[in-house]
């Protein structure tokens, strides 16, 4: 991966010429004023490791010295995750967040030793995946040397169980990897974010992750059935049926815990078949507060589609529900609401889903689009991120945010934090663009997805700081959830612990306390530091 941006240089695409004029117009963005350094001109202090940590380190790797890295290029590497701040800091040659070692085990028992070490020799630890946080859940909330325990050589298919259609997976196993894997044998897990080309099963586990295809699919800790978690006390060991009354879920506690209670090293999932037929589709609606009635309708009485989404007017309108065309909305003037449909399934099953929804997307005001807007939102629904560094490349400041709400609180929701976001960025003197869509839905709810874009601003960092917490705070004001899926982080830590509550902070703490004793497992990311 890219080390300042996202994903493949190779794909990496310059801003259609309608973009960028549409940047300095309405936004007043200009070109940035320096290119980003390049890596080796990246200045890495020394490595804070003493000769008795690494001797320790690479005994708990079996000796393997080339997995235990501390070069300044694996260092960079495995510094901060794929935020719009990280990159920005990665791009100004900032590497204040940078591990002192990279470290990489190839199994469980190799994590439990390399967590003893860290824990004999007082460094922190923070796992790492695919590197795709975007959150700041790679950076320790706290001073000192730490280790990075890159889990890539932990990536095979452990068990397949055809009776209960469950497999076993190691967590640095990235997902177009275990979705070849299953395919051999005819399954998927069906679980495609946005950053599915990079990130990792350990990672989907650890942050709660939901995939474009949630609504047919079910979000990533849906799919959880056991997992198994290597901590400074030792192995814990959750799930051995489909549902249990034994006791609460030690899942749940494991599920989202983004690294801070121990390092996830196999998750056993629900795997389904592969599909036979897959078919995207668009409609268009006259505003968003219809289309997003006609949502609500599919997802609390069905049928339900695989893949169900809701781009706002600002969002249509520029295109970014089809990351590959961005642009191309504004020579039509498309108007109205975009919704992406889609189906997978066997050939009958999606005919019979198909008509259902579109028996009901017609009676909620909808209009059939084709194909083609569903089909160029598949073709480029991984896209966007490539989109974003572009944006950054130009001088623009583009990020992203999202939340969740019951469907009776998302109207409000949505008001107050395009109003937070505009408000906060207009008074900096960057009036911002700001777009929405509908991603995910429950039979209760559904998330929001916003994507700001604005000029940079004197110090973009803290521009975009005080756009965030601005947001945050109206977001909880509104009684959304903090994140839907881009998990807590340090990013969010502070909103998540006003969300919990004081005693739920308490009984979590009690939790880091009785698996990580020393508090050196991703310090201040999900909860302060102590």
């Amino acid at each position: 991966m890219l080390w300042n941006g996202w994903g493949d240089p190779a794909r990496a695409t310059p801003l259609p010429d309608t973009v960028t004029g549409l940047l300095r117009e309405l936004l007043g963005v200009t070109p940035r004023a320096a290119a980003p350094l390049p890596l080796e001109e990246i200045g890495v202090p020394a490595p804070p490791l003493d000769a008795d940590a690494r001797r320790a380190l690479e005994a708990a790797v079996g000796q393997r010295a080339r997995d235990v890295r501390t070069d300044a290029e694996s260092r960079i590497r495995h510094t901060r995750g794929k935020s719009t701040p990280d990159l920005l800091r990665m791009r100004a040659g900032d590497v204040t967040d940078t591990p002192a070692a990279v470290v990489l085990p190839d199994g469980h028992d190799e994590v439990l030793a390399v967590l003893a070490a860290c824990a004999e020799h007082g460094l922190a630890l923070v796992p790492f995946g695919g590197g795709t946080s975007v959150v700041g859940g790679l950076a320790p909330g706290r001073e000192g040397a730490f280790v990075a325990l890159d889990l890539r050589r932990m990536n095979r298919l452990l068990d397949l169980d055809e009776v209960s259609r469950t497999a076993t997976l190691q967590p640095g196993l990235r997902a177009p990897e275990a979705e070849a894997l299953l395919a051999e044998h005819g399954y998927t897990l069906g679980h495609f974010p946005q950053s599915y080309e990079w990130a990792t099963v350990g990672g989907f586990a650890a942050t709660r992750s939901s995939g474009q295809a949630s609504a047919g699919y079910g979000r990533f800790d849906e799919m959880v059935l056991g997992l198994t978690l290597a901590t400074p006390r030792g192995t814990l060991d959750t799930g051995r049926a489909p549902r249990s009354a034994a006791g609460p879920d030690l899942r749940q506690l494991v599920l989202g815990s983004e690294g801070a209670f121990g390092v996830i090293t196999s998750v056993t999932v629900r795997v389904r078949p592969a599909p036979e037929v897959r078919r995207y589709e668009g409609w268009r609606f006259a505003s968003f507060d219809e289309g997003t009635a006609a949502l609500r309708r599919l997802a609390q009485d069905g049928p339900r589609p695989t893949v169900l989404r809701l781009s706002d007017e600002t969002e249509t309108l520029i295109g970014l529900a089809q990351p590959d065309a961005v642009g191309a909305s504004l020579e039509r003037q498309d108007a109205g609401c975009l919704a992406v449909v889609g189906f997978e399934g066997t050939g009958e099953d999606t005919a019979h889903r198909r008509e259902g929804a579109a028996e009901i997307l017609r009676e909620s005001g909808g209009t059939f689009a084709g194909e083609e807007p569903g089909e160029r939102w598949a073709h480029g629904r991984y896209s966007a991120p490539y989109l974003r560094d572009a944006l950054l490349d130009a001088g623009a400041l583009a990020e992203t945010l999202e939340t969740a709400a019951l469907w009776s609180r998302l109207p409000a929701l949505y008001a107050a934090v395009r109003e937070a976001l505009t408000a906060t960025l207009t008074a900096a003197g960057t009036p911002p663009l700001v777009m929405c869509h509908i991603s995910h839905v429950y039979e209760n709810g559904a998330s929001l997805y916003f994507t700001v874009v604005s000029a940079q601003g004197e110090d973009a960092v803290a521009h975009w700081t005080r756009a965030k917490h601005a947001a945050n705070d109206a977001i909880l004001a509104a009684g959304g959830t903090i994140t839907h899926h881009h998990a807590v982080g340090t990013d969010h830590r502070d909103w998540y612990v006003r969300e919990a509550g004081p005693l739920g902070v308490e009984a979590l703490r009690a939790v880091k306390r009785s698996l990580d004793p020393a508090g050196l497992l991703s310090p201040g990311v999900l909860l302060p530091a102590d």
